[in-house]
């Protein structure tokens, strides 16, 4: 599948975006700007860009949160976002909180709380939805390596199963469930393998290839849409941070991390563009500067923004009580 000139810059454009984005907001952690924890995708952007940016405009996504690139490609705002970290009352969740734990369905996206694969059976019955329907659309879903050992992951893939449900799943196999390296996790060599128990079809990718993830998930999209059922993608990488932005990581050996550095999904990116002239040097670096306008942009607007005042950072956090129910 050829993938158009535009596209591989847009691809490229929400690589940086991603990373640099993230970088911004671990440097107000480090400030102590943010209340609470960081936690980043850097080394595997790659799968959140190119999985959401396969996606037409009516699907949806029930992402995690390492999934940066997803929000940004669906159109939730840098602004918005780095508002979000700081509590401010532009923020996604209007003050209530300064995390990732974020969703606009506005955007197609459902929020998430910490806990990883709770998002699959949000996905799986969004797709449900639209079987019954007789919608043509799909929804996708990704968890870390460690989320596919929990009792909400092989749920969803069975009922997205049995269901022939227009769904896609990806797992971003990062190697470490927190501190917990895959072959301590699993006897098995590929997280793939975990699909076959439900019969659904599964796919391997470089998970730092935006190009090669973005061309598997169209396929498999097209697949969902046709009334083929799920597919189960996993994309192989390497988290190069810590846990969180308070884990230093210790337990990740060097060479590892310096093997991956090498293959660094932006890096790698600019390499195909410049070799395969789909793009100029100059090209880059306006992209380069876009992104960094975007960023300075975004931090100027969250601090600036107002905190919520007390009334508003608990509106909509509880049911509306019965007897005011009645009077509606």
């Amino acid at each position: 599948m050829d993938v158009e000139r535009d596209t591989l810059h847009q691809l490229y454009y929400y690589l940086k975006l991603t990373r640099h984005l993230e970088e911004r907001i671990t440097s107000l952690y480090r400030q102590g700007k943010i209340v609470g924890g960081a936690w980043t995708s850097n080394g595997t952007e790659a799968i959140s860009v190119g999985y959401s940016y396969a996606l037409e405009k009516d699907d949806v996504t029930a992402p995690y949160f390492r999934d940066m690139g997803v929000f940004l490609v669906r159109g939730i705002t840098p602004r918005r976002i780095v508002a979000q970290y700081l509590g401010r009352k532009t923020g996604v969740t209007g003050g209530k909180e300064g995390n990732v734990h974020i969703g606009d369905i506005n955007f197609g996206c459902f929020g998430f709380p910490s806990h990883l694969a709770d998002n699959y059976p949000v996905a799986a019955g969004a797709a449900l939805a639209f079987k019954i329907r007789g919608e043509k659309r799909v929804a996708a879903s990704s968890t870390g390596d460690g989320g596919t050992s929990r009792g909400d992951f092989h749920e969803a893939l069975n009922f997205a199963s049995v269901l022939k449900l227009p769904v896609v799943f990806f797992c971003n196999n990062n190697q470490y469930a927190y501190s917990t390296p895959l072959e301590k996790q699993m006897a098995i060599k590929d997280v793939a393998e975990r699909s076959l128990a439900y019969a659904m079809p599964s796919e391997i990718v470089d998970g730092n290839d935006v190009v090669a993830v973005y061309k598997v998930s169209k396929e498999a999209y097209k697949k969902a849409r046709a009334g083929e059922g799920p597919t189960f993608i996993e994309c192989k990488t390497m988290r190069m941070h810590g846990h969180s932005e308070h884990d230093a990581a210790k337990y990740v050996p060097r060479e590892l991390l310096e093997e991956w550095k090498k293959k660094d999904p932006i890096l790698k990116m600019e390499n195909y563009l410049l070799e395969n002239n789909h793009a100029s040097e100059n090209e880059l670096k306006d992209i380069d500067k876009r992104v960094h306008d975007v960023i300075e942009d975004a931090e100027e607007f969250a601090e600036n923004s107002p905190y919520p005042d007390g009334k508003e950072a608990v509106e909509g956090l509880y049911a509306t009580p019965i007897e005011k129910v009645k009077t509606l």
